[in-house]
Order: C-alpha cells, then structure tokens, then sequence
C-alpha cells in the first residue's frame, strides 16, 4: 500500500469510557443501549465535523476490548455509507483508528501526544467523545493559536478540558496528573507556565456528562438551526428525536 502524505496537523479523538477522568455520562433517564446509542451518533458527528477540517489528519483513537471495537465497527460503516463527496473522500485518505490498551485517562492521552508527534506530526488536538456540538471552525481557530502557541487549551466550566493541543514536541508528560481532581485546569496551566510556555484558551464550551449538559446541548442544537445550519450534531440530533419519542418526552 502506497504510504498516504500527511498534513502536518492531526486532530485525534479518544472515546472515553463510561467512568473515567472523573466523569461519566449520567443522563437522566437515558440509559443502557439508548445511552450507547447516542454516544455512538456523538462519535459520527465529531469524526463528520474534523473531516471538514481539510488540513488535518483525523484519528479515533478507542481501547482493546471486544466490545470496544463492535461500538467502532458499527461508527465506521455507518459513515462509510452515508457521507459523500469531500467528506468521503477524507474519511478515506486522511481518517485512521487505533487500538490501545485500556489504562487511567492522563496515560491514554499522553501516549497519543506522544505517538503523533513521533510520526512527525507539528501539531496535535486531542478530543474527547462527549462534544458533539463542536465545529469545524472552533478546531480551525485552535490550529490557528497553535501557530502563536506551545499550547491550545479548551476549557469546560467545571474546570476540566474539553480539547488540549500541543505544538512541536511533547512538553510535559499528562499521566503525571491526577485526571480526577475538579482543579485539573489550573494544575496543567499551571505546569506549562512554569515551563516558560506560551498558552492560549479557547472558549468555554462543554462535555455531555450530566442531564443539565443534555438540555444545554439540545439548546445549541436548536440555536445552530435556527441560523441555518443544518449539519452540527445532525446525527446527534437524529438519536435524539428518536429517543424522546420513545421515552415520550
């Protein structure tokens, strides 16, 4: 197989398991395969949304269990025959997946830095698997800060991140920290500033991990649609009509 070209930026998302760096998705009355379900379309319209993004390359990054890559499998070939077009055509030339072992969140993600920027790759965005509602645009101005920056941070309200980027090398080792701690934020801004490294934010946004986050999530789905933007979180979306007509909500 002919070896593809690289864009110098990489965008990798990690899907996170129910528990872990101190979170899980408690939705309320959504549970078991419907909670699956909609986390799967989170997944669809994350991938969907980076692929957008035609100066990166795009990884999923998920852990090796059995059910782990069923969950994926089903994600793939539901995309692989619904996009078309530039998105299809990305899904092919500039999507890869991994396999890697299932360990504390700081350790998943610190490898990932550490594998992309090993692979000559200049810039890396890690992602989590609870942002649906993230555009393409917000990562393309993370990757612009990234050009004025060591380090792109994406804050949550709740003090933790919702998308770290680094630039050039990896600066500091993530598995050190204590993923759990509600003061995560301050304790890796804090570890780059002391390095003399330049950091910039991001606005606030939010991971889908309680049933407040839920609602707040179906608002800006409301909001993107109402400005016209019919493609943010479709499948999400989707799930969602689906779920509150059985629920009958």
């Amino acid at each position: 197989m002919p070896q593809r070209k690289k864009n110098s930026s990489v965008i990798a998302i990690c899907i996170q398991e129910p528990f872990e760096d101190g979170s899980c998705m408690d939705l309320g009355i959504i549970k078991g395969d419907d909670l699956r379900f909609l986390h799967q379309a989170f997944i669809s319209d994350t991938i969907t949304h980076m692929l957008d993004i035609q100066q990166a390359d795009i990884r999923l990054y998920y852990t090796d269990d059995p059910e782990r890559k069923r969950f994926v499998n089903i994600i793939l070939e539901y995309l692989q025959n619904k996009l078309g077009g530039r998105q299809a055509l990305g899904l092919k030339s500039r999507f890869q997946h991994f396999e890697m072992p299932k360990e504390r969140w700081g350790v998943r993600i610190q490898k990932v830095f550490a594998e992309c920027f090993k692979e000559k790759y200049e810039n890396v965005l890690v992602l989590g698997s609870r942002t649906p509602t993230i555009t393409s645009d917000m990562m393309r101005t993370a990757m612009k800060l990234l050009k004025e920056s060591d380090v792109v941070f994406g804050p949550t309200p709740e003090g933790r991140y919702y998308v770290i980027g680094m630039t050039g090398s990896q600066h500091i080792d993530l598995s050190d920290f204590d993923w759990k701690t509600p003061t995560i934020y301050s304790e890796v801004a804090e570890s780059f500033t002391k390095q003399g490294l330049a950091w910039s934010e991001l606005e606030i946004w939010y991971a889908v991990e309680t049933a407040d986050d839920l609602e707040l999530m179906v608002r800006d789905i409301n909001q993107y649609r109402f400005v016209g933007d019919e493609e943010t979180a479709r499948e999400t979306e989707i799930v969602m009509e689906r779920l509150l007509a059985k629920l009958g909500t």
